[in-house]
């Protein structure tokens, strides 16, 4: 099993790519659902990923729902600054799957409202709307990866 990163409707090629190179170093499966606001051939995308591309195990989905469906067993979590609980608040299991939303807008409402109890949030100063999605990414995955004891990771 492997933790999970899936990426709503990704905006920027660059945070991509800075994703996907963390994922290949940790083994975390990525996961894009379109619409993506870039071609996946983009040079940026490529060279924020390096020569990593070959080590990441990647999907691609229509929407959300088709994710939640082909995993309907797993469990979802949700970055979004509008979340009462840290990331830190949750235990992580193997296959968990950590839910970004697009850059300028997060997550669709209706899906942190279905699932409050699952939304994450990191804690910053009020003057700061949100970090930047790669450096999240990165910082709740090696938190989930952390509880786990790295497994298979030097």
């Amino acid at each position: 099993m492997a933790l999970h990163i899936v990426l709503v409707e990704p905006e920027i090629p660059a945070n991509t790519g800075n994703i996907s190179r963390t994922c290949a170093a940790t083994g975390t499966h990525l996961h894009l659902v379109r619409p993506l606001g870039f071609r996946t051939d983009d040079a940026t995308l490529k060279r924020a990923g390096l020569d990593y591309w070959h080590a990441v195990h990647i999907e691609y989905h229509d929407s959300f729902a088709e994710v939640q469906e082909k995993y309907s067993d797993a469990r979802f979590f949700y970055a979004t600054t509008k979340a009462k609980n840290r990331y830190s608040d949750f235990e992580f299991q193997d296959g968990d799957f950590l839910v970004f939303g697009k850059e300028t807008k997060g997550l669709p409402p209706e899906l942190i409202a279905a699932n409050p109890e699952t939304c994450m949030k990191m804690p910053m100063t009020g003057d700061v709307r949100s970090l930047n999605l790669s450096n999240s990414a990165a910082i709740i995955v090696y938190e989930a990866l952390r509880q786990l004891h790295f497994p298979g990771l030097d």
